[in-house]
């Protein structure tokens, strides 16, 4: 198993490369703002062909090279639909403006091709089979990706906005629900064994059982509550 990833662009947005072993057909996982050269880097130091980009929701810092990194490879952008409107209004899914500077080196729209992610579904790409859970909570449409065990490599969970090292995913931006992420927490994250290599949007990488251990926004559902206090941003640029 290959894991390529990388921070990516002015919110440091983890943007991840997976594949079977170097040389092969690859997916690419949530290619953020300024994560195209990142992505052309990767493929061609491990040698791999993208199939496809998944995406864990709709902010612009996981999506915004989407159209140049499957243009380059003509591959389609997975989503959940209830995500899919901010690929083309960006602003609209923060509640704000996130500036002209910025929004001058992105091309905002769709892809060529778009398909939508459906909780549960099994996303069989690029030799590896992918599990989609719906996760809402930070966005409406946020999902994860779970890569199952192989031989002496753990469960990964590719856990976007929903699961940090420490904390989890904002809730005060439109489509946020404090209450619904600790819903998702409990039915996406708790269920897992300790063991599951979680691959956050941002930060550094963590495990279920480090995350139960010490998480006090996993422990709330772990003890049954279904509202709590939301996660404040742990960096004001994050999205």
């Amino acid at each position: 198993m290959l894991i390529a990833g990388f921070p990516a662009g002015a919110w440091g947005t983890n943007c991840y490369l997976l594949a079977p072993a170097a040389g092969e057909e690859c997916v690419i996982v949530d290619p953020g703002h300024r994560a195209a050269d990142g992505v052309a880097e990767a493929v061609a130091k491990h040698r791999l062909k993208p199939v496809a980009v998944v995406l864990t929701h709709g902010h612009l810092d996981h999506v915004a090279s989407v159209i140049p990194v499957c243009g380059a490879h003509d591959v389609p952008a997975w989503i959940h639909p209830a995500d899919r409107y901010m690929l083309t209004d960006p602003e609209k899914a923060l509640g704000m403006s996130v500036g002209a500077p910025l929004l001058g080196d992105l091309t905002v729209g769709e892809p060529d091709d778009v398909a939508e992610l459906a909780d549960g579904a099994e996303l069989e790409l690029a030799g590896l089979s992918l599990t989609v859970a719906h996760a809402p909570g930070h966005t409406k449409g946020s999902v994860t990706f779970r890569l199952p065990e192989q031989q002496d490599v753990p469960q990964v969970l590719f856990s976007g906005d929903l699961l940090f090292a420490g904390s989890i995913g904002r809730t005060d931006l439109p489509g946020g629900d404090s209450a619904e992420i600790l819903q998702s927490l409990a039915r996406v994250c708790l269920p897992l064994d300790d063991s599951t290599v979680v691959l956050p949007g941002h930060g550094p990488q963590t495990t279920i059982g480090r995350e139960r251990a010490g998480n006090p926004f996993l422990q709330e559902p772990a003890a049954g509550r279904a509202d709590g206090p939301a996660a404040p941003p742990r960096h004001q640029r994050r999205m």
